[in-house]
């Protein structure tokens, strides 16, 4: 079952140390959609994971109950002109030219999809000499519809003069693509041998049997690390043709044309560019403001999910972009366009930054930090709520090494590693305003922790939370002591003894885990917590505990994220299948981070050592914060990005804008942004006033 304890922005604001509980009609049964944004290849790779995630996670069974997050908020359905009903990502995803498998086909520049076709399983069929629409797979297990227009008579008009062929081969697919064209193709995977072709057996449209389910059956563990370049390489499910935006004037690899500055990116959101992005805004957004949830039965072909009957209303957008490139200054102008277009729906915007960059040089790290502190204050200007996320432990020129995860034995450098944990974050973080019943809408999320103008907040996660089978939630809490068990995401530790604003916290995947301590008559708690009656009293109680003046909102789910392939296993031996602490381990567990040379490009491993069994699912627990460990976080890129003195030893990083009197003031305003969170009151609380003051 679904609980909540949770704060409306009025009694957020009014109230400390305390939690309470929302109208329960508040988004109960209704399907308040969220559109999601992409910008930039980090982005990409954090959201491929987290769609991913969604997708394993939808339910099939027409006879099973209601699953608790609500799917078709971020998905939607379409139909194919064959008739074939598809359920897609409700996706924007820009990026730049060369991050696309070559099998994928292509959008031309200032081409416009057809907003009445949708991508499916199956090709449909073709008639001669009519337009055609030809389903492209791509390395990644991905789609996008190619029209093409035959002329009369089915005829060429002849060419005239020398024709040179360029050929190029097709790049070598991993073990995991190769398996979902398989399954595309209507293929079962046998379970001898997972990676031989003369193994599999035939068998018709895959009807009755997901893909989740055959890639369980044969208990398939896939080792992408050395084989994962682009986001699509591990990309699972199929996207609209509305989804997949290349901006073809800058290169992904290469030294010349590359999207590497803030002023780069805001000039690049102009013209046909922006004419595309506009398309489709409007697309996915009239699709949710007037669509009604068909009654009857879908079909991908597979058995539907399970939907609700109420009428579709979009409650905002959910943004991630890459926070230290050219795709800040683009971030910044889309969220800017998305406040003036849409000013009543929410706009939550993830800064997302990788722990190592690629091809990165004593310049480029210099652009990375202006872009970052010149990106954070202007799409912080420009949404609801703002958060970094990052592995990084700053984000200034010198930054700490990245925060140790007790029970993940993982590469922070890899790209296909961070992001999946960010993803599995992001998961839990994104929960309130995705359930389908007594869930919290996207402004009240946003308005409950933006108090006095604090726009920025930091992420916290335990991942996973450390909880033995058969256990209980106090036993959990209390076997972290006197330290919170999440880490920080957000390149923002918290300060010990800090004050907090406001915080909302997800226990997400505690399955069938007692909240409470179930106790005999006569036996005394062994701590407080033991002695309380809900789930709800037994975090609030901990986490107030190091926070006892703070406002909390607290969410509580029972369904925890599913880790089917291609999500890495880099989870702890400690753990189960489950995810809960093996007997004997300990909750606090040793940092274990991973020798590097243990992820290395091999060919591809399929199973995993009988010792290290596939974790299929883990429990998690984060957090939301406004506080003041944010104070120094801000200061410090602002302060770095103010010494550096940009015309004189980075002339060209304002080449294309800003200006530099735009420029000052962005750091002015990044500098009166950090002012916000400075705790000057000695530990005692103040009114709401007071802050403003």
């Amino acid at each position: 079952s679904n609980h909540l304890a949770c704060l409306s922005c009025v009694e957020f604001c009014g109230l400390r140390g305390s939690v309470l509980r929302v109208d329960p009609i508040t988004m109960t049964g209704v399907s308040r959609e969220v559109i999601t944004l992409q910008l930039g290849h980090y982005s990409n790779f954090v959201g491929t994971h987290w769609w991913n995630l969604q997708d394993a996670s939808l339910c099939y069974d027409p006879g099973s109950a209601p699953p608790e997050v609500q799917s078709d908020s971020v998905f939607r359905e379409g139909q194919t002109p064959g008739g074939s009903v598809t359920y897609t990502p409700r996706l924007i995803a820009m990026d730049l030219k060369g991050t696309l498998c070559s099998g994928f086909a292509h959008p031309e520049p200032g081409a416009r999809p057809d907003p009445s076709v949708c991508l499916h399983r199956k090709s449909p069929d073709v008639a001669a000499g009519r337009e055609s629409v030809r389903p492209w797979r791509s390395c990644s297990g991905s789609c996008y519809l190619v029209k093409t227009t035959a002329p009369p008579g089915g005829h060429s008009a002849p060419r005239t003069g020398s024709v040179t062929v360029h050929k190029h081969s097709q790049p070598e697919k991993n073990c995991f693509l190769e398996d979902l064209e398989r399954l595309d193709k209507g293929q079962i995977l046998a379970e001898a041998e997972f990676c031989s072709a003369s193994q599999l057996q035939r068998s018709g449209p895959l009807a009755m049997d997901s893909f989740n389910n055959q890639l369980t059956r044969v208990q398939k563990n896939y080792r992408l690390e050395g084989s994962v370049t682009v986001w699509s390489d591990f990309l699972r499910l199929h996207l609209h043709p509305h989804s997949v935006a290349v901006i073809h004037q800058f290169n992904h690899d290469g030294e010349a044309h590359r999207l590497e500055t803030f002023g780069q990116g805001e000039s690049v959101l102009q013209g046909a560019l922006l004419d595309e992005l506009e398309d489709r805004l409007h697309f996915f957004v009239e699709e949710c403001d007037y669509l009604q949830v068909p009654p009857l039965p879908l079909l991908r072909p597979l058995p539907p999910p399970r939907l609700s009957h109420w009428p579709r209303v979009s409650q905002g957008f959910q943004v991630l972009c890459d926070l230290e490139d050219g795709f800040a200054g683009l971030g910044s102008k889309v969220t800017e366009l998305l406040q003036d277009s849409y000013g009543g729906r929410g706009i939550l915007t993830w800064g997302v930054a990788p722990v190592v960059h690629r091809d990165s040089t004593p310049a480029r790290d210099q652009y990375h930090l202006l872009n970052a502190a010149l990106g954070t204050v202007n799409m912080a200007a420009h949404s609801s709520l703002f958060c970094p996320l990052t592995l990084r432990g700053g984000l200034g020129r010198r930054p700490p090494p990245p925060p140790l995860f007790p029970l993940l034995s993982f590469d922070p450098s890899l790209w296909y590693h961070s992001s999946a944990l960010l993803a599995l974050a992001l998961d839990a973080l994104t929960v309130p305003y995705r359930l389908r019943n007594n869930g919290a809408p996207m402004w009240q999320v946003a308005d409950s922790l933006a108090v006095s103008g604090r726009k920025v907040v930091a992420a916290y996660g335990a991942v996973p939370f450390p909880m033995m089978p058969g256990g209980s939630l106090p036993d959990a809490l209390r076997a972290c002591a006197d330290a919170l068990p999440w880490k920080p995401l957000s390149a923002c530790p918290e300060a010990a003894g800090g004050r907090c604003y406001g915080q909302w916290s997800t226990l997400r995947g505690y399955e069938d885990q007692k909240l409470i301590s179930c106790l005999s008559p006569g036996i005394e708690p062994p701590s407080p917590l033991h002695g309380l009656l809900s789930g709800e009293d037994v975090l609030s109680a901990y986490v107030s505990s190091f926070y006892p003046s703070a406002p909390l909102a607290l969410q509580l789910v029972s369904a925890s994220s599913k880790l089917t392939p291609p999500f890495p296993q880099i989870f702890s031996p400690a753990l189960d299948a489950q995810g809960f602490m093996r007997g004997g381990a300990s909750p606090a567990g040793g940092e274990c981070p991973v020798p590097s040379s243990v992820w290395t490009p091999s060919p591809c491993l399929n199973r995993l050592s009988s010792a290290a069994p596939a974790v299929s699912s883990v429990p998690i627990l984060t957090s939301l914060q406004s506080g003041t460990a944010l104070h120094p976080f801000l200061s410090e890129l602002q302060r770095a990005a103010t010494t550096f003195d940009v015309r004189r030893r980075a002339p060209s990083f304002l080449s294309q804008g800003p200006e530099m009197a735009d420029y000052q003031e962005a750091l002015e305003e990044l500098c009166l942004l950090g002012r916000c969170y400075h705790d000057d009151s000695g530990g005692t609380t103040r009114s709401s006033s007071e802050d403003d003051d």
